[in-house]
């Protein structure tokens, strides 16, 4: 059985804020050291269930956060970026199942860092229902045929999973005071709550259907402000819905739609904090 990765790191155990996830910032190199434990906690537990083969895709930011010197050794590691899928990179139809560790709430929720993708954003739609993050890599997945078993981050991560994916195991490892500001389990007992999670959502697995995109689907991407949203219109095909910040693309299948959210995404990150 292969088990697929996708590690962010706004919903590691005692994050709280912006000084753990920006490499320039003091509170980063333990961040990093944390986000590893957590990561081989979950592997650890794979591998005892009975896992055989385990990728990791480094999702956060440049995606070259994770310490590979002290990742568990048999686990392959994604790194780095660009990725033509990003946080979903390496995922095919050969793995059992999907899990999301270190995950945060979408745009314009409660939850501790939350945000889609980049703080410019407001929300993405696809075909009209609103996602963030979660919701568009589990579409990802789905494409492939694959269900997401595990969402461990904050509570407002594990809310929005449990209304995304029916039957879904979720470890909330902190509870949201504001979006910069956590009451957190110690690494060593978010450890204990993610070797039991994992189990049980391997358990669990067969109860977990994949999230099916639609096909054809939609993207609109409703930014910030009209800079964003006019430098996002520089892709071809798409277009601004008039008298809005929403940039409209329609894509042939979810894959295309991801690979367009990369690419207007990464052209309104010009004007983001403007």
């Amino acid at each position: 059985m292969k088990l697929y990765l996708s590690v962010d790191m706004e919903g590691i155990t005692g994050i709280p804020d912006y000084t753990y996830i920006d490499s320039s910032q003091h509170n980063y190199d333990r961040a990093r050291r944390i986000m590893t434990e957590e990561t081989n906690y979950v592997i650890d537990a794979a591998y005892q269930f009975g896992c055989k083969e385990i990728l990791v895709n480094d999702s956060h930011s440049k995606m070259n956060n994770i310490l590979i010197d002290e990742l568990h050794p048999d686990a392959a590691l994604i790194t780095g970026d660009v990725k033509p899928l990003s946080m979903m990179q390496g995922l095919d139809g050969s793995y059992a199942g999907v899990m999301f560790i270190g995950y945060h709430a979408r745009a314009g929720q409660p939850g501790v860092l939350s945000h889609s993708m980049i703080h410019a954003v407001r929300n993405f739609y696809i075909n009209d229902h609103v996602i963030g993050e979660m919701g568009f890599n589990a579409y990802v997945a789905g494409y492939f045929g694959v269900p997401v078993l595990l969402v461990a981050g904050d509570d407002h991560a594990g809310r929005e999973a449990e209304e995304l994916i029916p039957n879904v195991t979720t470890a909330v490892v902190k509870e949201t005071i504001s979006r910069s500001a956590v009451k957190s389990m110690s690494p060593v007992k978010a450890g204990e709550l993610l070797t039991g999670k994992a189990s049980e959502a391997l358990e669990n697995r067969q109860r977990v259907k994949p999230l099916i995109p639609p096909s054809e689907p939609v993207l609109k991407i409703e930014f910030n402000n009209h800079g964003q949203a006019e430098w996002a219109n520089l892709m071809p095909k798409t277009e601004i819905i008039p008298g809005t910040t929403i940039v409209r693309y329609e894509a042939a299948d979810i894959l295309e739609a991801y690979k367009a959210m990369l690419v207007m995404t990464e052209l309104a990150m010009h004007t983001a904090f403007s």
